[in-house]
């Protein structure tokens, strides 16, 4: 949970609508444990962090299988379905802030990354006020969560462009990377070997 030093609203964004082409089936669907499928560890630990907005941003795809599945969520998450993955990551940043209601920072976590550490997103926001950028750093290497400011969240909705690359716009902001002991920030599931190597 967060400590007192870091208790202001947040909001999260989770990116899950990705067409998973090598991997073959949806990420989100993606076995964590006996209880959790990706999605919902996700989800439960920024519930348990005070997150009291979460936007998921999914495909068709990730919606049918939620719904055939009976997945069900707290009434703090919404399911925004982007009907165009092909137009990449910009896109469903953009739907997903878009539908938040809240004026906060917001955290953007990839569904392929299913860890969720909460003394990174402790560090996170506590640098929040630094920088309208603030991305986990381990070994010298940038990761994921990233913590983006009112302002770019905002501009993100307000851009005309669907298609933008999602690095290259953060570009033009202010940023800062925080250091953290924990190399799974680094993450990425694409494939079932890459998946078989974290959950064995």
């Amino acid at each position: 949970m967060q400590n007192n030093k870091t208790k202001k609203e947040f909001s999260v964004i989770i990116l899950a609508a990705g067409k998973s082409s090598r991997m073959g089936i949806p990420k989100l669907s993606l076995k964590y444990d006996d209880n959790n499928i990706f999605i919902k560890h996700i989800i439960n630990e920024y519930e348990r962090f005070g997150c009291k907005e979460i936007v998921i941003v999914v495909n068709e795809t990730g919606k049918n299988y939620l719904t055939e599945n009976k997945i069900k969520f707290s009434d703090n998450v919404k399911i925004v379905i982007n009907k165009h993955p092909e137009w990449h990551r910009f896109y469903s940043l953009k739907m997903g802030a878009k539908s938040l209601s809240k004026d906060s920072v917001v955290f953007v976590h990839n569904v392929d990354n299913p860890f969720v550490n909460h003394e990174v997103l402790n560090k996170l926001l506590i640098s929040s006020h630094k920088a309208d950028y603030i991305g986990p750093e381990f070994n010298g290497k940038g990761g994921h969560p990233v913590l983006l400011s009112e302002k770019i969240k905002n501009d993100v909705r307000s851009t005309k462009e669907d298609q933008l690359h999602f690095k290259e716009f953060l570009n033009q902001y202010p940023k800062r990377r925080v250091k953290v002991d924990d190399e799974k920030v680094l993450v990425n599931i694409n494939t079932l070997e890459e998946y078989r190597k974290y959950f064995k």
